[in-house]
């Protein structure tokens, strides 16, 4: 396995794809130990940082920590990804302050596979995730996504279901139990052995002759609404229906570590 580096996996800075479902107040002036996890930082200056944090009560945030990248600084060796923080920021601005972050422990390190498993998680949230827009379900998918990579768990189904958290935390995908949309199977229960295909924008449809969306079975559907991919059947759709839905999302913008583990893992 080759190694990777961070810097080559998410380019600093790009704006996020997905737009905030609505406009929030920034947080108070001052937030002490929110738990956390650094998704990517880049230079700023020439001592400091600028990190994107995603943090459970606030989401995903832009933080400056000034003076990180100085020898004796105790943020040097904290400020790394995969790694549990309690971090505290001031500011009222898109860029806060990092005041303080400490380590609170209880993970394995990931390492090989996981690796890189890792940062396709963290690009994923930085690039559908808007900033200062909470997703503490999201979050904590996230926790427990990292911890079963660690432990090895299967790559494929593990990636599977924090990709289908990610895509209802943004609006997509919100009840692949159920048809959606305009029309006489609108609310109708999806069925095994019938062919549907999924709209980015409504959710799951009967397939038609004329689709060029991914069709799948409707026993795929119901079974990554449960969380089940035991079937070799659904985890070959699920890949190529979150291939295609988080394309749509991405409105065309290319994930690298997506394209690496292709290439590499066939995942």
């Amino acid at each position: 396995m080759p190694t990777i580096d961070a810097d080559l996996v998410i380019a600093p800075p790009a704006p996020s794809v997905a737009a905030p479902r609505r406009s929030r107040a920034l947080p108070r002036d001052r937030i002490n130990g929110q738990p956390s996890f650094v998704l990517h930082s880049y230079p700023y200056k020439e001592t400091s940082l600028i990190v994107d944090m995603f943090t459970r009560e606030f989401g995903r945030i832009g933080l400056v920590a000034k003076g990180a990248k100085r020898p004796h600084s105790q943020l040097r060796g904290v400020l790394q990804t995969f790694q549990p923080l309690a971090s505290s920021w001031s500011g009222r601005a898109e860029l806060r302050t990092l005041i303080d972050a400490e380590w609170v422990g209880g993970m394995l390190p990931l390492e090989r596979t996981a690796l890189l498993c890792g940062f396709y998680l963290n690009e994923l949230l930085v690039k559908l995730i808007a900033r200062d827009d909470p997703h503490p379900l999201l979050f904590d998918q996230y926790v427990a996504t990292l911890n079963q990579l660690a432990h090895n768990e299967p790559a494929q189904i593990v990636l599977r279901k924090f990709e289908k958290a990610l895509l209802k935390e943004t609006g997509v995908a919100a009840d692949l139990g159920r048809c959606a949309g305009s029309g006489g199977s609108a609310g109708d229960p999806v069925e095994p052995g019938v062919e549907y295909v999924v709209d980015p924008e409504r959710g799951p449809r009967v397939a038609r002759g004329s689709d060029t969306w991914p069709a799948v079975d409707g026993q795929t559907l119901l079974d990554m609404e449960r969380g089940d991919y035991a079937d070799p059947l659904t985890q070959l759709q699920s890949k190529q229906l979150m291939r295609f839905l988080l394309a749509h999302q991405l409105g065309g913008v290319p994930l690298n570590t997506r394209q690496i583990l292709i290439d590499l893992l066939q995942l």
